[in-house]
């Protein structure tokens, strides 16, 4: 078995270890299995069931090839919720790969309904999170080395190194979400008023309207 796939196969391990004495951040399922129906109308805190299933429902194996990282973060998250595998609707846990070149970025960023840990699969990355007091916890992070970013703060990862990096990660929710911070506040719909954003960040309208342009989802 070659060195990658060892890791994978230690990464997930280790990760369905430590979530299983996580608490779930979603509600308590009440039945075996209920998988997720991403076609129903029905608005409800999760994903209304499906009466016919299959083990197909559990599987997913996008996780097993690196995703392409030739972009602008040089970064890219794979992710592995219930969007992607309906039966980990109502069970409280996901996934993701996360993939870095040289360099690459995953930007500041929360997850407002999950705590996150990774798994460093390769390579190395310098990691922190920022608490309510705007205190920084950093760390440098290598292979088989795990690190924890408490739910909803500010957190990011990037890779200082000259060669890729990977890391499986795992979520206490079906749908942690992802909110990226310079987004948020330069790429809203509509947008955040620009009087806003000068006087929060203490800059010109030039810089504000310059960061929008660059941030702004393309047509």
């Amino acid at each position: 078995m070659g060195a990658i796939d060892y890791g994978l196969m230690i990464g997930m391990m280790m990760i369905a270890i430590l979530l299983a004495s996580l608490v779930s951040a979603d509600p308590e399922l009440l039945q075996d299995v209920c998988v997720a129906d991403l076609t129903s109308g029905v608005k409800l805190n999760g994903f209304a069931c499906k009466s016919n299933i299959s083990a197909d429902d559990f599987f997913f194996a996008g996780l097993a090839k690196p995703g392409l990282t030739n972009n602008t973060f040089g970064a890219t998250v794979t992710p592995t919720s219930v969007q992607q595998i309906n039966g980990l609707n109502t069970l409280g846990v996901s996934m993701a790969r996360i993939d870095y070149a040289p360099g690459g970025l995953n930007p500041p960023h929360t997850h407002p309904r999950a705590t996150e840990i990774v798994f460093v699969l390769e390579g190395e990355l310098d990691v922190g999170f920022i608490t309510t007091e705007n205190k920084l916890f950093s760390k440098t992070i290598k292979k088989g080395e795990i690190f924890t970013f408490p739910r909803g703060l500010i957190h990011f990862q990037i890779n200082n190194g000259k060669v890729p990096a990977a890391v499986i990660a795992g979520f206490n929710s079906q749908l942690p979400g992802t909110q990226r911070v310079a987004n948020a506040l330069f790429a809203s719909s509509p947008t955040v008023e620009d009087v806003v954003l000068t006087k929060a960040f203490q800059v010109g309208t030039k810089a504000v309207e310059k960061i929008k342009s660059r941030l702004a989802p393309k047509k």
